[in-house]
């Protein structure tokens, strides 16, 4: 049985139609983005602590590694646009990267597929977010913004559509699990946003 989905998802808030640039709203998205790049990055060296550590599992090691890098580069990315914009960094950055790491080993202690199902939860989520933030920033003219945005939303969705691939459907639990942890991100989203 799966849960219904809930109106965050599907209530992107669209722009106004010629929305001015708004600087506290871009620096809140810098903020968030900053904080989710930097969280998905402890995700993945959680789950590769447990997995680089036994030689079977050599070939998910391997994924999660590109898939840590190509966070890392958002992630050195948005270490960028704090300075550029001059956004400050979520006060909550200690505790995302003790979540994610702690997210990640739970995940990849389940097994190959309940970690997919992570990552296919958490880009679920996270490509919607920069969807609904690149539409907001095209509506200002922020659209060199928001093509970077785009590029990142594209690798986001590369990540979960081989989480797909890989089997994140087949954990048992998988629909209690990636409702879990879709919440949790959706909630660390708002934090970060404000803190």
């Amino acid at each position: 049985m799966s849960l219904p989905k809930p109106a965050s998802d599907t209530c992107i808030r669209p722009p106004l139609p010629g929305q001015r640039r708004n600087a506290r709203r871009i620096e809140e998205m810098v903020r968030v983005d900053h904080a989710g790049e930097y969280g998905a990055v402890a995700i993945y060296q959680g789950q590769r602590a447990v997995f680089a550590a036994l030689p079977h599992k050599a070939r998910i090691a391997a994924q999660l590694e590109e898939m840590e890098a190509d966070e890392q580069h958002h992630l050195d990315a948005f270490d960028q646009l704090i300075f550029e914009k001059g956004a400050r960094p979520t006060v909550l950055a200690p505790i995302w990267n003790v979540a994610g790491h702690a997210l990640g080993a739970a995940t990849a202690l389940m097994g190959e597929k309940a970690a997919h199902a992570c990552t296919e939860a958490v880009e679920t989520v996270i490509e919607r977010h920069y969807a609904g933030q690149i539409t907001e920033l095209r509506a200002m003219g922020e659209t060199e913004l928001a093509n970077q945005f785009d590029i990142f939303r594209e690798e986001e969705v590369a990540h979960r559509d081989l989480a797909v691939e890989e089997g994140a459907k087949e954990t048992p639990g998988y629909s209690l699990l990636s409702a879990a942890i879709q919440t949790g991100c959706r909630i660390a989203i708002k934090v970060s946003e404000r803190v």
